[in-house]
């Protein structure tokens, strides 16, 4: 498999910004709710962890058979960022697969824009040819839940670290 980049993705409200360490101060406001790592773990990052997080995440997998893309999730209106989503793309089998994940700051949540993100990444790494995506979602975690189920996943019966595997196959 070769590295495969994030690049931008719009969709509806939203444009899904491929990640840059400058993003660090105003995402650190955005995922500052202590509340946001209930089921995630963890905590809220200073702007300065945030963005030596970021350096790492933009440098790449140290393995060169996984891509890792990350994006901010940027509102057109009003002109902010709202959260992140990433996804982490490793061979599989024959298939690549893409792991997954979203975060919205609790001033953008109930307002389907972690659906909408969800749905424009998935349907980009459709784009690339990958046909397995995979969640891992608290089983307390209603609200990613459903998230999950509107971008079309379902769960199954494999659990991770406390967490049930959510998982959608589309045919090539």
């Amino acid at each position: 498999m070769s590295a495969i980049t994030a690049e931008p993705i719009t969709a509806g409200r939203l444009t899904l910004v491929p990640l840059r360490a400058e993003h660090a101060s105003e995402m650190a406001a955005v995922l500052g709710d202590p509340g946001l790592y209930t089921f995630i773990g963890g905590s809220p990052l200073t702007p300065q962890e945030l963005r030596a997080r970021y350096e790492r995440w933009t440098a790449g997998s140290p393995d060169p058979a996984v891509s890792w893309c990350n994006w901010v999730i940027r509102l057109h209106s009003p002109p902010c960022l709202a959260g992140t989503v990433q996804a982490t793309i490793s061979s599989s089998g024959h298939q690549p697969a893409a792991e997954v994940a979203w975060i919205v700051g609790r001033a953008w949540q109930g307002q389907g824009i972690a659906t909408e993100a969800a749905r424009a990444l998935i349907a980009w790494l459709q784009r690339q040819s990958i046909h397995t995506v995979i969640a891992h979602i608290h089983p307390r975690n209603q609200a990613s839940a459903a998230v999950a189920t509107a971008a079309g996943l379902t769960p199954t019966d494999h659990w991770q670290d406390g967490e049930t595997r959510w998982r959608l196959t589309t045919t090539p």
